[in-house]
C-alpha cells in the first residue's frame, strides 16, 4: 500500500528552484476570490524549510509597515505559480527564528556575494506521468459524466411532460383518441327554422 501512496505523491512533485534559509524570494501564488483568480506576490525571508517530498513546507516573513507578517507555503502546491530566488543569504543556520526578535536594519539577513549561476527552472511537474490535471481542467470523465447525466434529465423531462401538473395546479387535459370521439351531431339549417318560424305565424 506504501508503494501505491508514494507513486502518486512522487507524481505531484514539482519543479522549485533550489533555495533554503536566508534567501529572499518572491513567492507568486493564486488566490480566488468567488469566480476571480488573480497573482499575488508574497516577497520576503525565507525562515525555514522544513519536510521532505510533497509535504514540504516554507516559511517566508517580511516587515510590513514595521509589523513583521510570516507566511508558510507547501513547496509543491499548485496554487504556487513559481518561485523567484532575489537573494542569497549568508547564514549557517537553518532556522531563523532570531529574527522575530529584530527590527528594522537589525532584522536583515547579510547577502552571499556570490553563488555562482542560477539554475534555471522551468514551471511545472517533475513528473507528467499520472498527475492531476490543473483546478481549471476536466477531470478524467467528467466530460462524459456530463453528457451523460443531461441525456437523463431530458429523457426523464419529456417523460414527465404529460404526467406533470399545470401552474394552477390541475392537470392538463389530455387529447382524446380518433375512435374515443362521438361524431357531433348536425345542427339545424337555418332554412328549416325559418319554415318553422312561418308554420307558427
Amino acid at each position: 500500500m506504501s508503494g501505491v501512496i508514494d507513486s502518486i505523491e512522487r507524481a505531484q512533485l514539482r519543479r522549485v528552484p533550489s533555495f533554503q534559509a536566508g534567501d529572499r524570494v518572491r513567492v507568486h501564488f493564486q488566490v480566488v476570490e468567488g469566480t476571480r483568480r488573480r497573482t499575488r506576490v508574497f516577497e520576503g525571508v525565507v525562515l525555514k524549510r522544513q519536510g521532505s517530498g510533497v509535504r514540504e513546507t516554507f516559511t517566508v516573513r517580511k516587515q510590513s509597515f514595521g509589523v513583521g507578517v510570516e507566511r508558510t507555503f507547501p513547496v509543491h502546491s499548485p496554487k504556487i505559480e513559481r518561485i523567484e530566488v532575489a537573494a542569497r543569504g549568508d547564514v549557517r543556520r537553518a532556522k531563523l527564528y532570531y529574527l522575530r526578535e529584530r527590527v528594522g536594519r537589525a532584522s536583515r539577513v547579510r547577502e552571499r556575494r556570490w553563488s555562482g549561476a542560477e539554475e534555471v527552472i522551468q514551471p511545472g511537474l517533475i513528473s507528467e506521468e499520472g498527475a492531476m490535471p490543473p483546478d481549471d481542467a476536466p477531470r478524467p470523465g467528467e466530460e462524459e459524466l456530463a453528457e451523460q447525466t443531461a441525456a437523463e434529465e431530458a429523457a426523464a423531462e419529456d417523460g414527465a411532460g404529460g404526467d406533470a401538473p399545470a401552474e394552477g395546479g390541475e392537470t392538463a387535459p389530455e387529447p382524446a383518441a380518433e375512435a374515443d370521439v362521438a361524431p357531433a351531431e348536425p345542427e339545424p339549417d337555418s332554412e328549416a327554422a325559418g319554415d318553422d318560424d312561418q308554420q307558427g305565424s
